[in-house]
């Protein structure tokens, strides 16, 4: 388990029955790719009209409210002693009162899934237990994917791009927020530096030996990292902040700004060059 120090309290309930089972698991990755195939369904319905661009902001919101009300339907009848924290429901704060949450983003990038032809947007199902990302599960359903702990992937062979002279690194930062770090960590590293969509996405780029870290600062809320946190943590990829602390979940604040998600073969050049980026700042 993650160590940090502003989690809840945990409540006096024996470990074995907080403790995720591999039913946990199954059950993200099974409600992950059902709820990306009805957002694939929804949006193989949907007419894309460049003339009519409210007529894809309907298409967004529908498939928000149609994944989150899947996955709290059935979450409440698979887990009912369980709380859900969702990006798409008011935050019930009695989930600080339990050391099993279920944290998710119903569809995650959604403004990419109201342009016809993307493909890096998701549905996120995760399990914080004690505030530690145990379980995940990141659906990309228009690449017809599912990434979870209950088969962790297995991560591309290093160095990327095996001995082929010439091959450069990339790294992957916000496609709405490019910031001062990820060409930082990008210029460390002597990598590219690239722009995706949905965090999941960009997490499966990094397994998939597509990058070598993502890196991102200015505002996230838990749901937005759980799962692909603890999908990447389960893969052995490293997962922090940007100065290097763990990362927590289901706390009372729900914003978590930043994060990094790299190779664990450049983990510490990607956090030196974060920390010197912040001192340059601060002085």
């Amino acid at each position: 388990m993650l160590s940090g120090g502003d989690a809840p309290e945990a409540c006096n309930v024996p470990n074995d029955a907080v403790q995720p089972t591999a039913e946990d698991h199954r059950l993200a990755a099974e409600l992950a790719t059902r709820t990306g195939a009805l957002l694939v369904e929804l949006r193989r319905k949907h007419r894309f009209d460049p003339a009519d661009p409210g007529a894809d902001d309907e298409l967004r919101r529908s498939g928000d409210r149609l994944a989150h009300e899947f996955l709290a339907s059935e979450l409440a009848e698979a887990r009912p002693d369980d709380a859900v924290l969702s990006e798409e429901a008011p935050d019930d704060r009695r989930r600080l009162d339990h050391r099993r949450v279920w944290i998710i983003d119903p569809l995650d990038g959604t403004k990419q899934y109201g342009e016809p032809g993307r493909t890096d947007w998701g549905v996120h199902v995760a399990l914080a237990v004690d505030g530690a990302p145990t379980v995940g599960a990141v659906a990309l359903p228009a690449k017809g994917i599912t990434l979870s702990t209950a088969e962790p992937p297995t991560l591309a062979p290093w160095p990327p791009g095996g001995d082929r002279p010439g091959t450069r690194q990339q790294v992957i930062t916000s496609r709405s927020r490019p910031i001062p770090d990820g060409q930082a960590v990008a210029a460390a590293l002597g990598a590219n530096l690239v722009t995706l969509g949905s965090v999941g996405a960009k997490v499966a780029e990094v397994i998939a030996g597509r990058a070598v870290a993502y890196v991102h600062a200015g505002g996230q809320s838990e749901w937005d990292s759980a799962a692909p946190v603890a999908v990447a943590l389960a893969c052995g990829l490293h997962a922090s902040r940007l100065d290097g602390r763990p990362l927590r979940y289901n706390r009372p604040d729900v914003e978590l700004p930043d994060l990094l998600i790299c190779r664990p073969e450049v983990a510490a050049a990607a956090l030196a060059a974060t920390a010197a980026r912040a001192a340059t700042a601060a002085g």
